[in-house]
């Protein structure tokens, strides 16, 4: 195959792959976005721009790995009814409005720090759904809270979310560098969600609570010895898998460790599986193949790296990752810029990993369809009959973004530790 067919078919698959990424589906099909990414992959492959064991190497399999692990030790809080208590006893001591609206957001980033914040957002939404409808409130502005929130404290840590996992892995900046880097901004930002939330719902969040009104049943909450016995395990391992991470040990072998000693019990593994967003895994093992023929065909020899060391590792970075991540999702645009940062100056590389982190997560609430974080809280909302439109949604995402995103390129740009 010669150079100019190679880079032809490169350019295709990648086009058709990112444009199905944008769309969310391919034109004329119901092929979600892992379906597109395997698509993707497939047609690299069949068109021998990577051969099969070159694919295999091109995936990060450390990222992959400390993904599901995280799945899977969440799963197991579910199942133990750990956010359900949790929720109970910080979310029901409350009985304003506000009060409602800063424990939802504090409960949502702080979790989302630690934990995959996806995940935190099915867990957490029917709970303040249904906790909104008991006390009489309009569930709204909370739900809202509660995705912003979610994606800014996400911001915090390499497990945060998808695209920090990513981060983390291909930059090997350690757990504890990165939470003293990022965590700052991060709750600067919380901050600044909590009052642009007040400010954009300021009616609804002025007003007396009419009385209880019926709802939604929200997570389970599982009593008994059994549940009591799963719940004090998992959080010993959480704890454990944390202070693992912050001790500089390998995330993805910590994870999989973790949910090794969860998966010793006599949990069905199907209840615990049934947790698991098998599709995100598809999805991120698709894009790295699918982008390293881009890198291998269309990028080597293209200039990328006298650009990119001319580049600047903050301001335009952050910038071009928060456009892209709202064109494309945060997930594939950090990986699109994978061989940007690689070609920069080694003494930047750091420092633009992490402007790539924050960047891309904070540019996560723009829209509703900025992250799947914001997607989770919407659908599941819609579910119970509450509507969380477009322009309701984005009368706080809209400022939140516009605001943060220069309170996490100021920090990485000014701060030096």
């Amino acid at each position: 195959m010669t150079d100019r067919a190679a880079l032809g078919l490169t350019v295709f698959w990648f086009g058709l792959t990112y444009l199905g990424l944008a769309l969310g589906r391919l034109p004329g099909l119901r092929t979600d976005r892992a379906g597109v990414a395997l698509v993707g992959a497939a047609g690299v492959l069949a068109c021998g721009l990577l051969t099969f064991d070159a694919a295999v190497r091109a995936v990060d399999f450390a990222t992959v790995a400390l993904l599901l692990g995280m799945m899977l030790v969440v799963a197991h809080l579910r199942r133990a009814g750990f956010f359900a208590r949790l929720a109970g006893l910080a979310l029901g001591q409350v009985r304003s409005p506000k009060g409602l609206l800063a424990a939802t957001m504090l409960l949502s980033g702080g979790l989302s720090a630690v934990l995959v914040n996806d995940v935190v957002c099915v867990a957490l939404a029917p709970l303040v759904l249904y906790l909104a409808r008991r006390l009489g409130l309009d569930p709204r502005p909370h739900l809202v809270g509660l995705a912003v929130a979610s994606n800014l404290g996400s911001a915090a840590t390499p497990t945060g979310n998808p695209q920090n996992m990513i981060v983390g892995g291909l930059s090997g900046i350690s757990y504890l560098r990165f939470a003293a880097k990022l965590a700052p901004p991060a709750a600067i930002g919380l901050v600044i969600g909590y009052a642009v939330t007040l400010v954009a719902y300021r009616a609804a969040l002025r007003a007396a609570p009419p009385g209880p009104a019926a709802g939604a049943t929200g997570d389970r909450r599982p009593n008994g010895t059994r549940h009591a016995r799963l719940l004090v395990k998992s959080l010993v391992v959480t704890a454990g898998a944390v202070a693992g991470f912050f001790a500089g040990f390998p995330m993805a072998v910590v994870a999989l460790a973790a949910a090794a000693v969860l998966l010793l019990d006599r949990v069905k593994p199907a209840a615990v599986y049934a947790h698991i967003d098998w599709g995100l895994l598809v999805l991120f093992a698709g894009l790295f193949v699918v982008v390293q023929a881009f890198e291998v065909h269309a990028l080597a020899g293209s200039g990328v790296e006298e650009v990119a060391a001319r580049g600047d590792p903050v301001w335009a970075l952050s910038g071009l990752s928060a456009v892209l991540s709202n064109l494309v999702s945060n997930v594939p645009a950090v990986l699109l810029f994978k061989p940007v940062v690689g070609a920069m100056p080694a003494a930047a590389q750091e420092t633009a990993w992490l402007a790539l982190a924050v960047s891309s997560t904070f540019a996560g609430n723009l829209t509703v369809l900025g992250s799947v974080a914001n997607l989770i809280v919407v659908e599941q909302a819609r579910r119970e009959g509450v509507a969380v439109g477009f322009w309701h949604y984005c009368r706080v995402g809209i400022p939140v973004t516009l605001l943060t995103l220069p309170v996490g390129a100021t920090w990485l740009a000014l701060v030096r530790y």
